[in-house]
């Protein structure tokens, strides 16, 4: 239990020292600021691998799949590297969010960082929960497995375009509970207009941001359950992802438009994760398999983005 208090405490400190420290001023994220913390984050999340062969080795955490410290190091890297890839059609909803709610720049950061401490706590009952479902019924493997498959296909034939916060369920309901102005005051959630203490947009953002990145738990979650059903290994790989998503969201939310074939990587990897939890009690895949995939899928959409000339409709 003491590993998982000092590695909460941990993140407790990286975020209390994100908001109030190095971004206690509000102030436009510019692309070599975030390429920075983007390096920070990913750096730190690689060094985790360190501290994850430590515990396993010396048997200082509860060990209840039988992991040996090479196989936890391999899930884990490779858990953090399915919930990094997933990010990124993520990255591009928040783009959405902020551009239809018309959030200036300079509080972004600011939405960003309240959005993901909610998610860290949401992620965890939801990790908690898929552990216990598996460990408990075997058979829900094939459940998440089937859950998987058909989110790829629903991903291959989706239109990002059709996706307008403003048409959501969540923002028209949020209206009929709560006053909501379209007025920005500083970075504040609310205000008091006329005596009546109604939402801002960064408010509002917040929520849709907040239940989109629900949705997407739902397939990132049994993504790396499908890896490993490790408690703790599938929630430090999660939570260390989703720190770096702020920074990541700076650095790459105006390339994803280069980046045009990255989905069908996503696809490749939500399809084969699938597959590999269908089978899942008849054929084992090396932990190699499951990182080369990844790694292949995501250098192969990038490299065609980059290389492939788009021609004009």
């Amino acid at each position: 239990m003491w590993v998982w208090i000092i590695f909460i405490a941990c993140v407790v400190v990286f975020l209390a020292l994100d908001l109030g420290v190095f971004h206690k001023e509000d102030h436009v994220i510019k692309a070599k600021e975030a390429g920075i913390w983007t390096s920070i984050w990913v750096t730190v999340a690689l060094s985790f691998s360190g501290v994850v062969y430590w515990l396993f080795s010396s048997g200082l955490t509860e060990n209840p799949t039988g992991l040996t410290p090479n196989d936890a190091v391999l899930k884990y890297i490779t858990g953090y590297l399915i919930e990094l890839s997933l990010s990124i059609d993520n990255v591009f909803v928040i783009a959405v969010i902020f551009t239809s709610f018309k959030i200036p720049a300079i509080y972004q950061h600011r939405v960003l960082f309240w959005g993901i401490l909610g998610a860290i706590v949401f992620r965890a009952l939801m990790i908690l929960f898929g552990v216990a479902l598996i460990t408990k019924f075997d058979w829900i493997i094939y459940v998440f497995g089937v859950f998987l498959l058909f989110t790829a296909f629903k991903m291959l034939k989706s239109d990002d375009d059709a996706f307008n916060p403003k048409e959501s369920f969540v923002f028209k309901q949020l209206k009929k509970i709560y006053p909501i102005t379209t007025q920005i005051q500083g970075h504040d959630f609310f205000i008091t207009k006329m005596g009546v203490k109604a939402a801002t947009p960064l408010f509002v953002a917040l929520v849709v941001i907040e239940l989109t990145d629900i949705l997407f738990a739902l397939d990132s979650i049994p993504a790396i359950l499908a890896i490993t059903a490790d408690p703790f290994i599938v929630f430090s790989s999660n939570i260390l992802a989703i720190l770096g998503l702020r920074s990541m969201y700076f650095l790459i939310s105006r390339m994803l438009a280069k980046f045009r074939y990255i989905n069908y990587s996503l696809v490749v990897i939500l399809a084969f994760v699938g597959v590999k939890m269908l089978l899942a009690h008849h054929v084992k895949f090396p932990e190699w398999v499951s990182l080369s995939v990844i790694s292949v899928s995501l250098l192969a959409g990038v490299l065609a983005s980059l290389f492939i000339k788009e021609t004009d409709e």
